[in-house]
């Protein structure tokens, strides 16, 4: 289990240039790393997952274009990683913070987190996934309406509306998501490292075609699991009455 921290607690995690950097190097990093199984994204700062607004409005307008096409590729690759990632929002995650934890595929949040695409309060869009991603998370008319309204959600609420997947009662020490994010990564750990990439990569492929293409596609995801060892181990694990010995090969 990986843990990517995010640390700007001067700037409240705001998404500067430096930090989609640093996130864009780690994400790559982890890309090839056949060992990494989940990725954790917490905040290390209090009350705060990540909010990106501040930075903006020091930018000059030649700039904006730019960070923000940065920011948007860099949140792709988190996206498009081949491992399970969680999102622990223990505090506020507004703008590209909520953008950055929509690309993950599971959302976990403190019912005291603050949650929203607030875009539109400052005439401009979400331009880091967030008008595609909110959509095929929640739907499309509640989407519409979170971003029109620009108006923010807590744990909750992001919870009765589908953002997140799991709600926790706030600890002492301001961590409960990520305790949370890490007892479900837990539960990751034992299967098959080379069944969890295909199936992440058979459901998110399938989600953007029709039926036929992809149940095409699973049955090409399928192919892929029958030639490795683990499948074989995972047969004599069964029959032997053991936990499994997976490799990922």
């Amino acid at each position: 289990i990986v843990v990517l921290g995010l640390n700007r607690s001067h700037a409240k995690n705001a998404l500067s240039k430096n930090l989609v950097k640093m996130m864009s190097k780690a994400v790559d990093a982890l890309k090839s790393d056949k060992k990494v199984r989940t990725v954790i994204f917490r905040s290390e700062v209090p009350g705060i997952f990540c909010a990106d607004l501040k930075e903006r409005a020091k930018m000059h307008s030649s700039e904006v274009s730019s960070f923000v096409s940065r920011a948007r590729a860099t949140i792709n690759e988190l996206a498009n990683l081949p491992v399970p990632t969680i999102a622990a929002i223990d505090g506020t995650a507004l703008g590209g913070g909520l953008e950055l934890a929509l690309a993950c595929d599971i959302r976990v949040a403190a019912s005291s987190a603050k949650m929203g695409l607030v875009e539109t309060k400052l005439a401009i869009i979400p331009g880091a996934g967030g008008t595609q991603r909110l959509p095929r998370t929640i739907g499309v008319s509640l989407a519409k309406e979170l971003i029109f309204s620009a108006r923010v959600v807590d744990g909750e609420e992001a919870k009765s509306i589908g953002l997140i997947s799991h709600v926790v009662e706030q600890n002492e020490a301001g961590d409960a998501a990520y305790k949370r994010a890490l007892a479900l990564a837990k539960e990751f750990l034992p299967q098959g490292p080379v069944a969890m990439r295909v199936a992440k990569l058979a459901i998110n492929q399938g989600m953007e075609v029709d039926l036929v293409t992809g149940l095409a596609i699973e049955e090409a995801c399928y192919a892929q699991t029958i030639p490795t060892k683990d499948r074989i181990e995972g047969l004599l694990a069964f029959k032997e009455k053991r936990p499994p010995r997976y490799k990922g090969e």
